[in-house]
């Protein structure tokens, strides 16, 4: 049935924009076409057609700008457009303008006009610190790299793009968007390593930054992914492969934070490993116009549009509102901090990383099925600390022979309880079996 987040329509309608612009000023929700008012399937013909149908007439016909708010997919004959509560109320149909007759907001499981007073409010209260409106501190900015990105997907930026991607001003300077995907600028964003639970003792700060967001975005994921060790454990019936972090949520909460940090405090997200956590901080509280309750259930309030437009197109961004909802499927909401400024996301790890736990693991579930002596254990948690580490780094740490290194390494390798994965280039992987009786 429709209700404050549903509407159902058997085909495109004439007033369809009206529903568009009542999500848009309330709280978002979903379009589906091809279905009744009671949920019954109507299956819509040419679908490819309809899309790009339904994909102009939002773009063209609302104002101010939509792109990046809505998504549009299909499933067996339906088209599902999804549209988020909009950053910039009041939207409206263009041609009708800024009044009652263009203004609309979804109340209960109707679009209902809005009235002048209401109009009014929701202008005076429009945010003005949007990415977009923000010039550039820089206007020789370059696109190579997001130019490469577009072409890898298919796409080619025409002259035009930074126009049509909305980086630039209503003057025709770039934006602080444009800023942040460009191929130079000084946004940086960093990964720090501590040993042990606490701040105190950092033993790995890396920065990844200077360039596109779009590639610093790929570098911190590459980074975590090789951190997320994942641990093996071998039964007679099967074989079960355990990350310390679920992948499918550490891919969105790293997407998240990125593009809805709030980048207008000059602060970018942050991603701390701890023995026993992931932390990962961005800048910015709930969106505005958004509770906590909506948050978890998905309602999404983009801070940022135009980097959510850019990532979707790159195919980073799947569909509108479904990363906090995935990430729920994996940890509790109790994984989430909120303050005023910043909101953190804590990923406790699902495999012990301290000396004592090491030991544990490997001196017990290890140790338990093979004896190991101290300088393999001591190896297993070089590598547990820095999957990439090299022979002449543990040689260095160990003050042992390159040799003797390699000796013990074979043998790891031989017990089938460590592999190599990638070549010289690659890491390390540490496989746990569970007890004697199922190595």
């Amino acid at each position: 049935m429709e209700n404050h987040r549903v509407e159902y329509k058997r085909k495109l309608t004439d007033d369809f924009e009206k529903e568009v612009v009542a999500f848009l000023n309330a709280n978002g929700g979903i379009i589906y076409i091809g279905k009744d008012n009671n949920g019954n399937t109507f299956p819509v013909s040419d679908t490819d057609q309809l899309q790009l149908q339904v994909k102009d007439r939002i773009k063209n016909n609302i104002q101010p700008s939509v792109l990046g708010l809505f998504d549009i997919t299909e499933t067996n004959g339906t088209i599902q457009i999804t549209v988020a509560k909009g950053p910039e109320p009041p939207y409206y149909i263009a041609k009708k303008g800024m009044s009652p007759k263009g203004c609309y907001i979804r109340v209960g499981s109707a679009s209902e006009p809005m009235n002048t007073s209401m109009i009014e409010a929701m202008f005076a209260k429009r945010t003005r610190n949007s990415l977009r409106k923000i010039i550039s501190p820089r206007q020789d900015l370059s696109f190579e790299q997001l130019k490469i990105y577009y072409h890898e997907r298919g796409f080619r930026l025409n002259d035009q793009f930074a126009v049509n991607l909305e980086l630039v001003t209503e003057d025709g300077q770039y934006n602080y968007a444009g800023y942040l995907l460009s191929d130079n600028n000084s946004v940086s964003i960093k990964v720090a390593k501590y040993a042990g639970k606490t701040r105190s003792r950092l033993i790995e700060n890396v920065e990844f930054g200077f360039c596109s967001l779009v590639k610093a975005t790929k570098s911190v994921l590459d980074k975590l992914n090789i951190e997320n060790i994942v641990f093996t454990k071998i039964s007679p019936q099967q074989r079960l492969e355990q990350p310390l972090w679920n992948k499918i949520a550490l891919r969105e909460a790293v997407i998240n934070a990125i593009i809805h940090n709030d980048y207008t405090t000059e602060l970018s997200p942050k991603f701390e490993i701890f023995e026993d956590r992931l932390e990962i901080t961005s800048a910015g509280g709930l969106p505005v116009g958004i509770n906590k309750e909506e948050f978890f259930s998905g309602i999404t309030n983009p801070r940022n549009k135009e980097l959510m437009r850019v990532f979707r197109d790159l195919n980073l961004v799947e569909q509108l509102g479904s990363g906090i909802p995935r990430i729920l499927e994996h940890y509790t909401r109790d994984s989430f901090v909120f303050t005023e400024n910043f909101l953190r996301i804590i990923f406790t790890n699902q495999q012990p990383l301290t000396t004592g736990s090491i030991g544990g693991s490997i001196g017990g579930s290890i140790g338990g099925s093979m004896l190991l002596s101290d300088r393999q254990k001591e190896i297993l948690r070089l590598i547990i600390a820095n999957p990439k580490i090299s022979y002449r780094k543990m040689s260095e740490q160990l003050k042992i022979a390159d040799s003797a290194v390699k000796k013990h390494l074979d043998k790891l390798k031989k017990q089938g309880i460590l592999t190599r994965v990638g070549g010289t280039r690659g890491y390390w992987k540490i496989n746990i079996n569970k007890s004697k009786d199922e190595v």
